[in-house]
């Protein structure tokens, strides 16, 4: 594997959940690297591309489907994910609340919620899980329960996680879900903050509010289908984004920021 693999390929990829077909013909490259936001109203398929992008869902196997990522079709699902970091909306399993931050992070290594006793935990993990704090402005919160943490703590502890392999990539669904405004202005400048140190960022969301200004081109979902793809300066008009979300949008602009009601 080498630097100019683009991180993902998909052709022709169709993807079922149950008996309902959720991803029709999906065609798509994303280089390492870059800066990306997946934007579309709910249930249009955004969290489900995330889940193809990570190898948690599959696509139904047909002539021409092909799905590469960082340059291979086939990969064991535990050296893959050293690859890139997945950010959701919370931890996994119902032991993280009595877990420390830095356990919580620590676990990440395994894909776990906490590290339980068969879990051999190296000095280089717990460095590196250190480091990840770090990053996040977050060592304050290596001793502290994740149960009593507020919901930006907590996504704080959950972007470390991802962090602990030093992915070149990070899938995020809908990170600022949940979080109050201020929560959600750390989260931004946070992630400004990883774009800029070169981590690429691949964002699922529905709020333009979440776009970060790195964040060059936008990808438009609407009824599992990719319906548009380009530059911000094309895609992120009042005509195109009413268009998108069935209703009639109006954009405000401070700075280099963008919202809408």
């Amino acid at each position: 594997m080498t630097p100019d693999h683009e991180f993902l390929e998909l052709r022709n990829v169709n993807v079922a959940r149950g008996d309902r077909l959720v991803l029709h013909d999906v065609n798509l490259s994303i280089r390492t690297g870059e800066h990306v936001a997946i934007m579309g109203p709910n249930g249009c398929g955004k969290s489900t591309l995330i889940l193809t992008m990570n190898c948690q869902i599959y696509p139904i196997v047909r002539p021409g489907m092909q799905v590469r990522i960082f340059g291979r079709e086939h990969w064991v699902l535990t050296e893959l994910r050293r690859h890139f970091g997945v950010v959701g909306t919370d931890l996994p399993g119902e032991r993280t609340a009595v877990t420390t931050g830095l356990d919580a992070v620590i676990a990440g290594f395994f894909s776990a919620s906490s590290i339980w006793p068969n879990l051999e935990v190296t000095a280089e993990m717990r460095e590196r899980a250190y480091e990840a704090l770090e990053r996040m402005e977050a060592t304050k919160l290596a001793s502290q329960l994740v149960g009593t943490m507020s919901a930006g703590e907590k996504r704080r502890i959950v972007i470390a996680r991802a962090l602990v392999h030093r992915p070149r990539q990070l899938l995020l669904d809908e990170p600022s879900n949940a979080l109050d405004l201020a929560a959600q202005r750390e989260l931004r400048d946070t992630l400004r903050r990883l774009a800029r140190e070169g981590t690429g960022l691949v964002l699922v969301t529905h709020h333009l509010g979440d776009i970060l200004p790195e964040i060059e081109r936008v990808i438009f979902m609407d009824q599992g289908r990719i319906v548009g793809d380009g530059p911000r300066e094309e895609l992120l008009t009042e005509e195109r984004l009413s268009r998108l979300f069935h209703t009639n949008v109006r954009i405000g602009r401070d700075e280099e920021w963008m919202h809408s009601w």
